[in-house]
């Protein structure tokens, strides 16, 4: 009984996809110059996918991050921040950022986003943004395969130890 408790525990974890530790994403964080106001540094440039990290900690005075068109917001002010957004695909272009109360003092910013550069079948590379579509298909039936072939198994093992 034991073999066949350890060879379902085998096989139920190979049912499931396997995921990446690796992390090829990027962050950038901006802190507060809390003795002139302005945000540290106030111009960044990042590439699609990459993220931005808006952290101050044990601030005098509170602060926050929200872009002009309504893009992100890390919402009301505190005086402790850890906020972070991630420019999805199809999210690039400029951005301007600006702290709610401290905005006529001149604390804004600026967030250049470069969109993705894509490489075709033909090896040409392009720059134009990727619309973001969800892959309906693309988790469902690779994870089906093994789930009925595990099942399978383990109704084949319970038969023959029912049998001995």
């Amino acid at each position: 009984m034991r073999t066949v408790t350890v060879i379902f525990f085998l096989l139920a974890i190979s049912a499931f996809p396997v995921a990446s530790a690796e992390n090829n994403s990027t962050t950038t964080v901006i802190t507060v110059d809390s003795t002139n106001l302005r945000f540290s540094p106030s111009s960044v440039t990042i590439n699609e996918t990459e993220s931005v990290r808006f952290f101050w900690d044990g601030q005098l005075l509170p602060h926050n991050a929200v872009e002009e068109n309504g893009v992100f917001d890390s919402g009301d002010t505190e005086n402790n921040e850890d906020y972070q957004f991630v420019f999805i695909k199809g999210i690039n272009g400029t951005f301007s950022y600006y702290c709610e109360p401290h905005r006529i003092l001149g604390m804004v910013g600026t967030i250049t986003v470069n969109p993705i550069t894509v490489v075709n079948e033909t090896n040409e590379t392009t720059t134009e943004p990727t619309p973001m579509e969800e892959d309906e298909e693309s988790f469902i039936p690779f994870l089906q395969l093994p789930i009925v072939l595990t099942c399978i198994l383990m109704a084949a093992i319970k038969i023959r130890v029912k049998e001995d």
